[in-house]
């Protein structure tokens, strides 16, 4: 149900742009996800699948552009509509939100550097695109690296005994990519490209790294089954393996020089998305949840007429409205700040993720034992809300690299 605005500068077209995307999320990717959601991995990626109908039909709206200027040709939002937009996907489905978040990386990238090669080669393909058949991943976490690979400027970062295992060797104009990267790649399985985070200079330890958009359909390149996953099972994710694979010199488009930078870059912007997209899975749940207490109806009245059903619904919807708030106030900022505020971005994405968590949480209690039956899409989303504690960096693993960014600021 649609929430009071509290931004009284909000303008009529952000106000379409928001109800477009929620009639998109309800209409189209809820009703996709729950099917999806009963499907093996292998046949959420088979073609005919939901899944490629939903990915083309949000390529169809631009949906894949909104992070990236409309100068090549994406949506050109604000930092409010962008979040409008992701909130709302979130809303329907937060697998969907992940997968179309990712889908741009290799574009967005290269609009960070704006150079020609890279708009004619990588943002031009996919803004222009209307099938999802460009799609990028994020390939960072490996078998023996999740979230200690995004936390720049800490110790371990520069410690010459803990490196990114995929290597990268500069070879005449190439460089080889040997390496796996874990099965937590959103879009790993199905991406034609991706934005590849490698070490290039071991004796730096992490922050010897690079970052390469490569062509993974070359034959270097091979993918691992989809992983079977307790929630987000509509987000095809799985593992990279680079034997003898190639990048051109001109397309490691970060080297150790600018890595730890780019990788704090990196984190500020898909912890800000992660915070809009999981205030919208908190709304969404929400949402079932006080509709279900109007017409549930125990000890002879309705469930939202019980003192303690209301106090919980009072502290769901504070949850819901604090973590669009604060998510709105990292993502608005930190996409028009450079360096970014990183620290604000991971304190968005633990509060909207714990938020979003808690609130599923909360409504399952209220739906009782309706709520473990898959007849309701609220255990779906309890299940959905939990990976998200865990996935873009633990939670707890986040929190200390955001203390140690505001202990540098002392």
């Amino acid at each position: 149900m649609p929430y009071t605005e509290l931004n009284l500068d909000i303008t009529d077209e952000h106000m379409a742009l928001k109800e477009n995307a929620h009639k998109f999320a309800m209409e189209v990717l809820r009703p996709a996800s729950i099917e999806l959601d009963a499907m093996t991995p292998e046949q959420v990626i088979a073609a005919g699948s939901p899944y490629w109908d939903c990915m083309k039909k949000m390529y169809e709206n631009g949906y894949h552009t909104v992070l990236i200027p409309d100068e090549y040709g994406g949506l050109g939002l604000d930092a409010l509509g962008v979040h409008m937009v992701f909130e709302e996907i979130g809303y329907g489905s937060a697998g969907f939100a992940v997968s179309i978040g990712v889908s741009c990386f290799s574009a967005f990238y290269s609009s960070l550097i704006a150079e020609d090669h890279h708009i004619e080669k990588f943002i031009l393909p996919y803004t222009r695109c209307r099938d999802a058949s460009v799609m990028s991943c994020w390939a960072i976490t490996e078998p023996d690296h999740g979230s200690d690979i995004l936390m720049p400027f800490t110790d371990c970062f520069h410690n010459p005994k803990i490196t990114q295992q995929v290597k990268a060797v500069k070879k005449g104009d190439r460089y080889v990519l040997n390496g796996q990267k874990a099965a937590w790649v959103s879009n790993g399985t199905i991406a034609t490209q991706a934005a590849v985070f490698v070490n290039i200079d071991p004796g730096q330890g992490m922050s010897g790294g690079g970052i390469g958009l490569i062509d993974l359909t070359q034959p270097g390149v091979s993918r691992g089954k989809p992983l079977d996953k307790m929630g987000q099972r509509d987000l095809p994710q799985g593992e990279i393996y680079f034997d003898n694979a190639e990048i051109p010199v001109e397309d490691m488009i970060i080297d150790p020089e600018s890595y730890e930078m780019f990788t704090d870059i990196t984190l500020a912007t898909a912890n800000a998305c992660m915070g809009a997209f999981f205030t919208g899975v908190a709304q969404s749940a929400y949402d079932l949840a006080l509709a279900y207490s109007k017409e549930r109806i125990q000890g002879g009245k309705r469930l939202c007429d019980h003192l303690t059903v209301q106090k919980k619904l009072f502290d769901m919807f504070s949850k819901v409205e604090l973590a669009r708030a604060f998510s709105r106030a990292a993502l608005q900022f930190n996409l028009s700040t450079t360096p970014p505020k990183t620290e604000y971005s991971i304190a968005s994405k633990v509060f909207a993720t714990t938020s979003a968590f808690e609130v599923a949480n909360d409504a399952m209690q209220i739906f009782g034992g309706n709520g473990l039956s898959k007849e309701y899409p609220i255990e779906k989303i309890f299940r959905d809300a939990r990976a998200s504690m865990i996935e873009d960096g633990s939670n707890d693993i986040l929190a200390l690299a955001a203390a140690g960014l505001i202990l540098r600021e002392e």
